[in-house]
């Protein structure tokens, strides 16, 4: 079995630009600088003949390079600490081409809202104060816009210090 998601990846120059954010919030269990990654759909376990459905569907996927923002930093339920995604629509093309292959190769659909984003931290316990704070301070993150190529199927696995993420497929955008 394989856990797989579809997903975007970033640049070492911006992972960089986001692991200097990793610091100062007391209870983050900070994610990995070379696990961030922007998320177009989170599959689940499959059998590798399913995978290989996945990965035939995906082939298929049309749609246009494009830029991308990250900016601004939030909270889900003061359980994750995340950057966010500037509207985009060639995102949203690509995330809708995505589930639709998805759906073509037996997945059932995603049953959430896409939120695009990129987790930089879980969060343990209560929210306090110093969460405010941090959120605060970096309300007006914003990198620098980035090129989007590509698209990944990767493979998670699970580990006592945090999930292994490795690339089983890439697919090219147009030009």
């Amino acid at each position: 079995m394989l856990r797989l998601f579809v997903g975007i990846a970033l640049s070492p120059e911006l992972k960089l630009a986001l692991s200097r954010l990793a610091i100062g919030l007391p209870g983050a269990r900070w994610v990995d600088p070379g696990n961030y990654h922007l998320t177009l759909r989170f599959i689940g376990e499959v059998d590798e003949g399913m995978a290989s459905d996945i990965d035939a569907a995906l082939t298929r996927v049309r749609a246009k390079r494009f830029a991308l923002t990250l900016a601004g930093i939030d909270s889900f339920n003061a359980r994750s600490l995340f950057v966010g995604v500037e509207r985009n629509p060639d995102l949203v093309h690509l995330q809708e081409k995505a589930e639709s292959a998805l759906a073509r190769s037996g997945i059932e659909p995603e049953g959430r809202r896409f939120a695009p984003h990129v987790t930089l931290a879980r969060l343990k316990g209560k929210p306090d104060a110093k969460l405010g704070q941090f959120l605060a301070a970096h309300a007006l993150f914003r990198a620098a816009p980035f090129d989007v190529a590509q698209f990944q199927l990767v493979a998670s696995y699970l580990t006592k210090s945090g999930a292994i993420y490795e690339d089983q497929a890439e697919y090219a955008l147009e030009e």
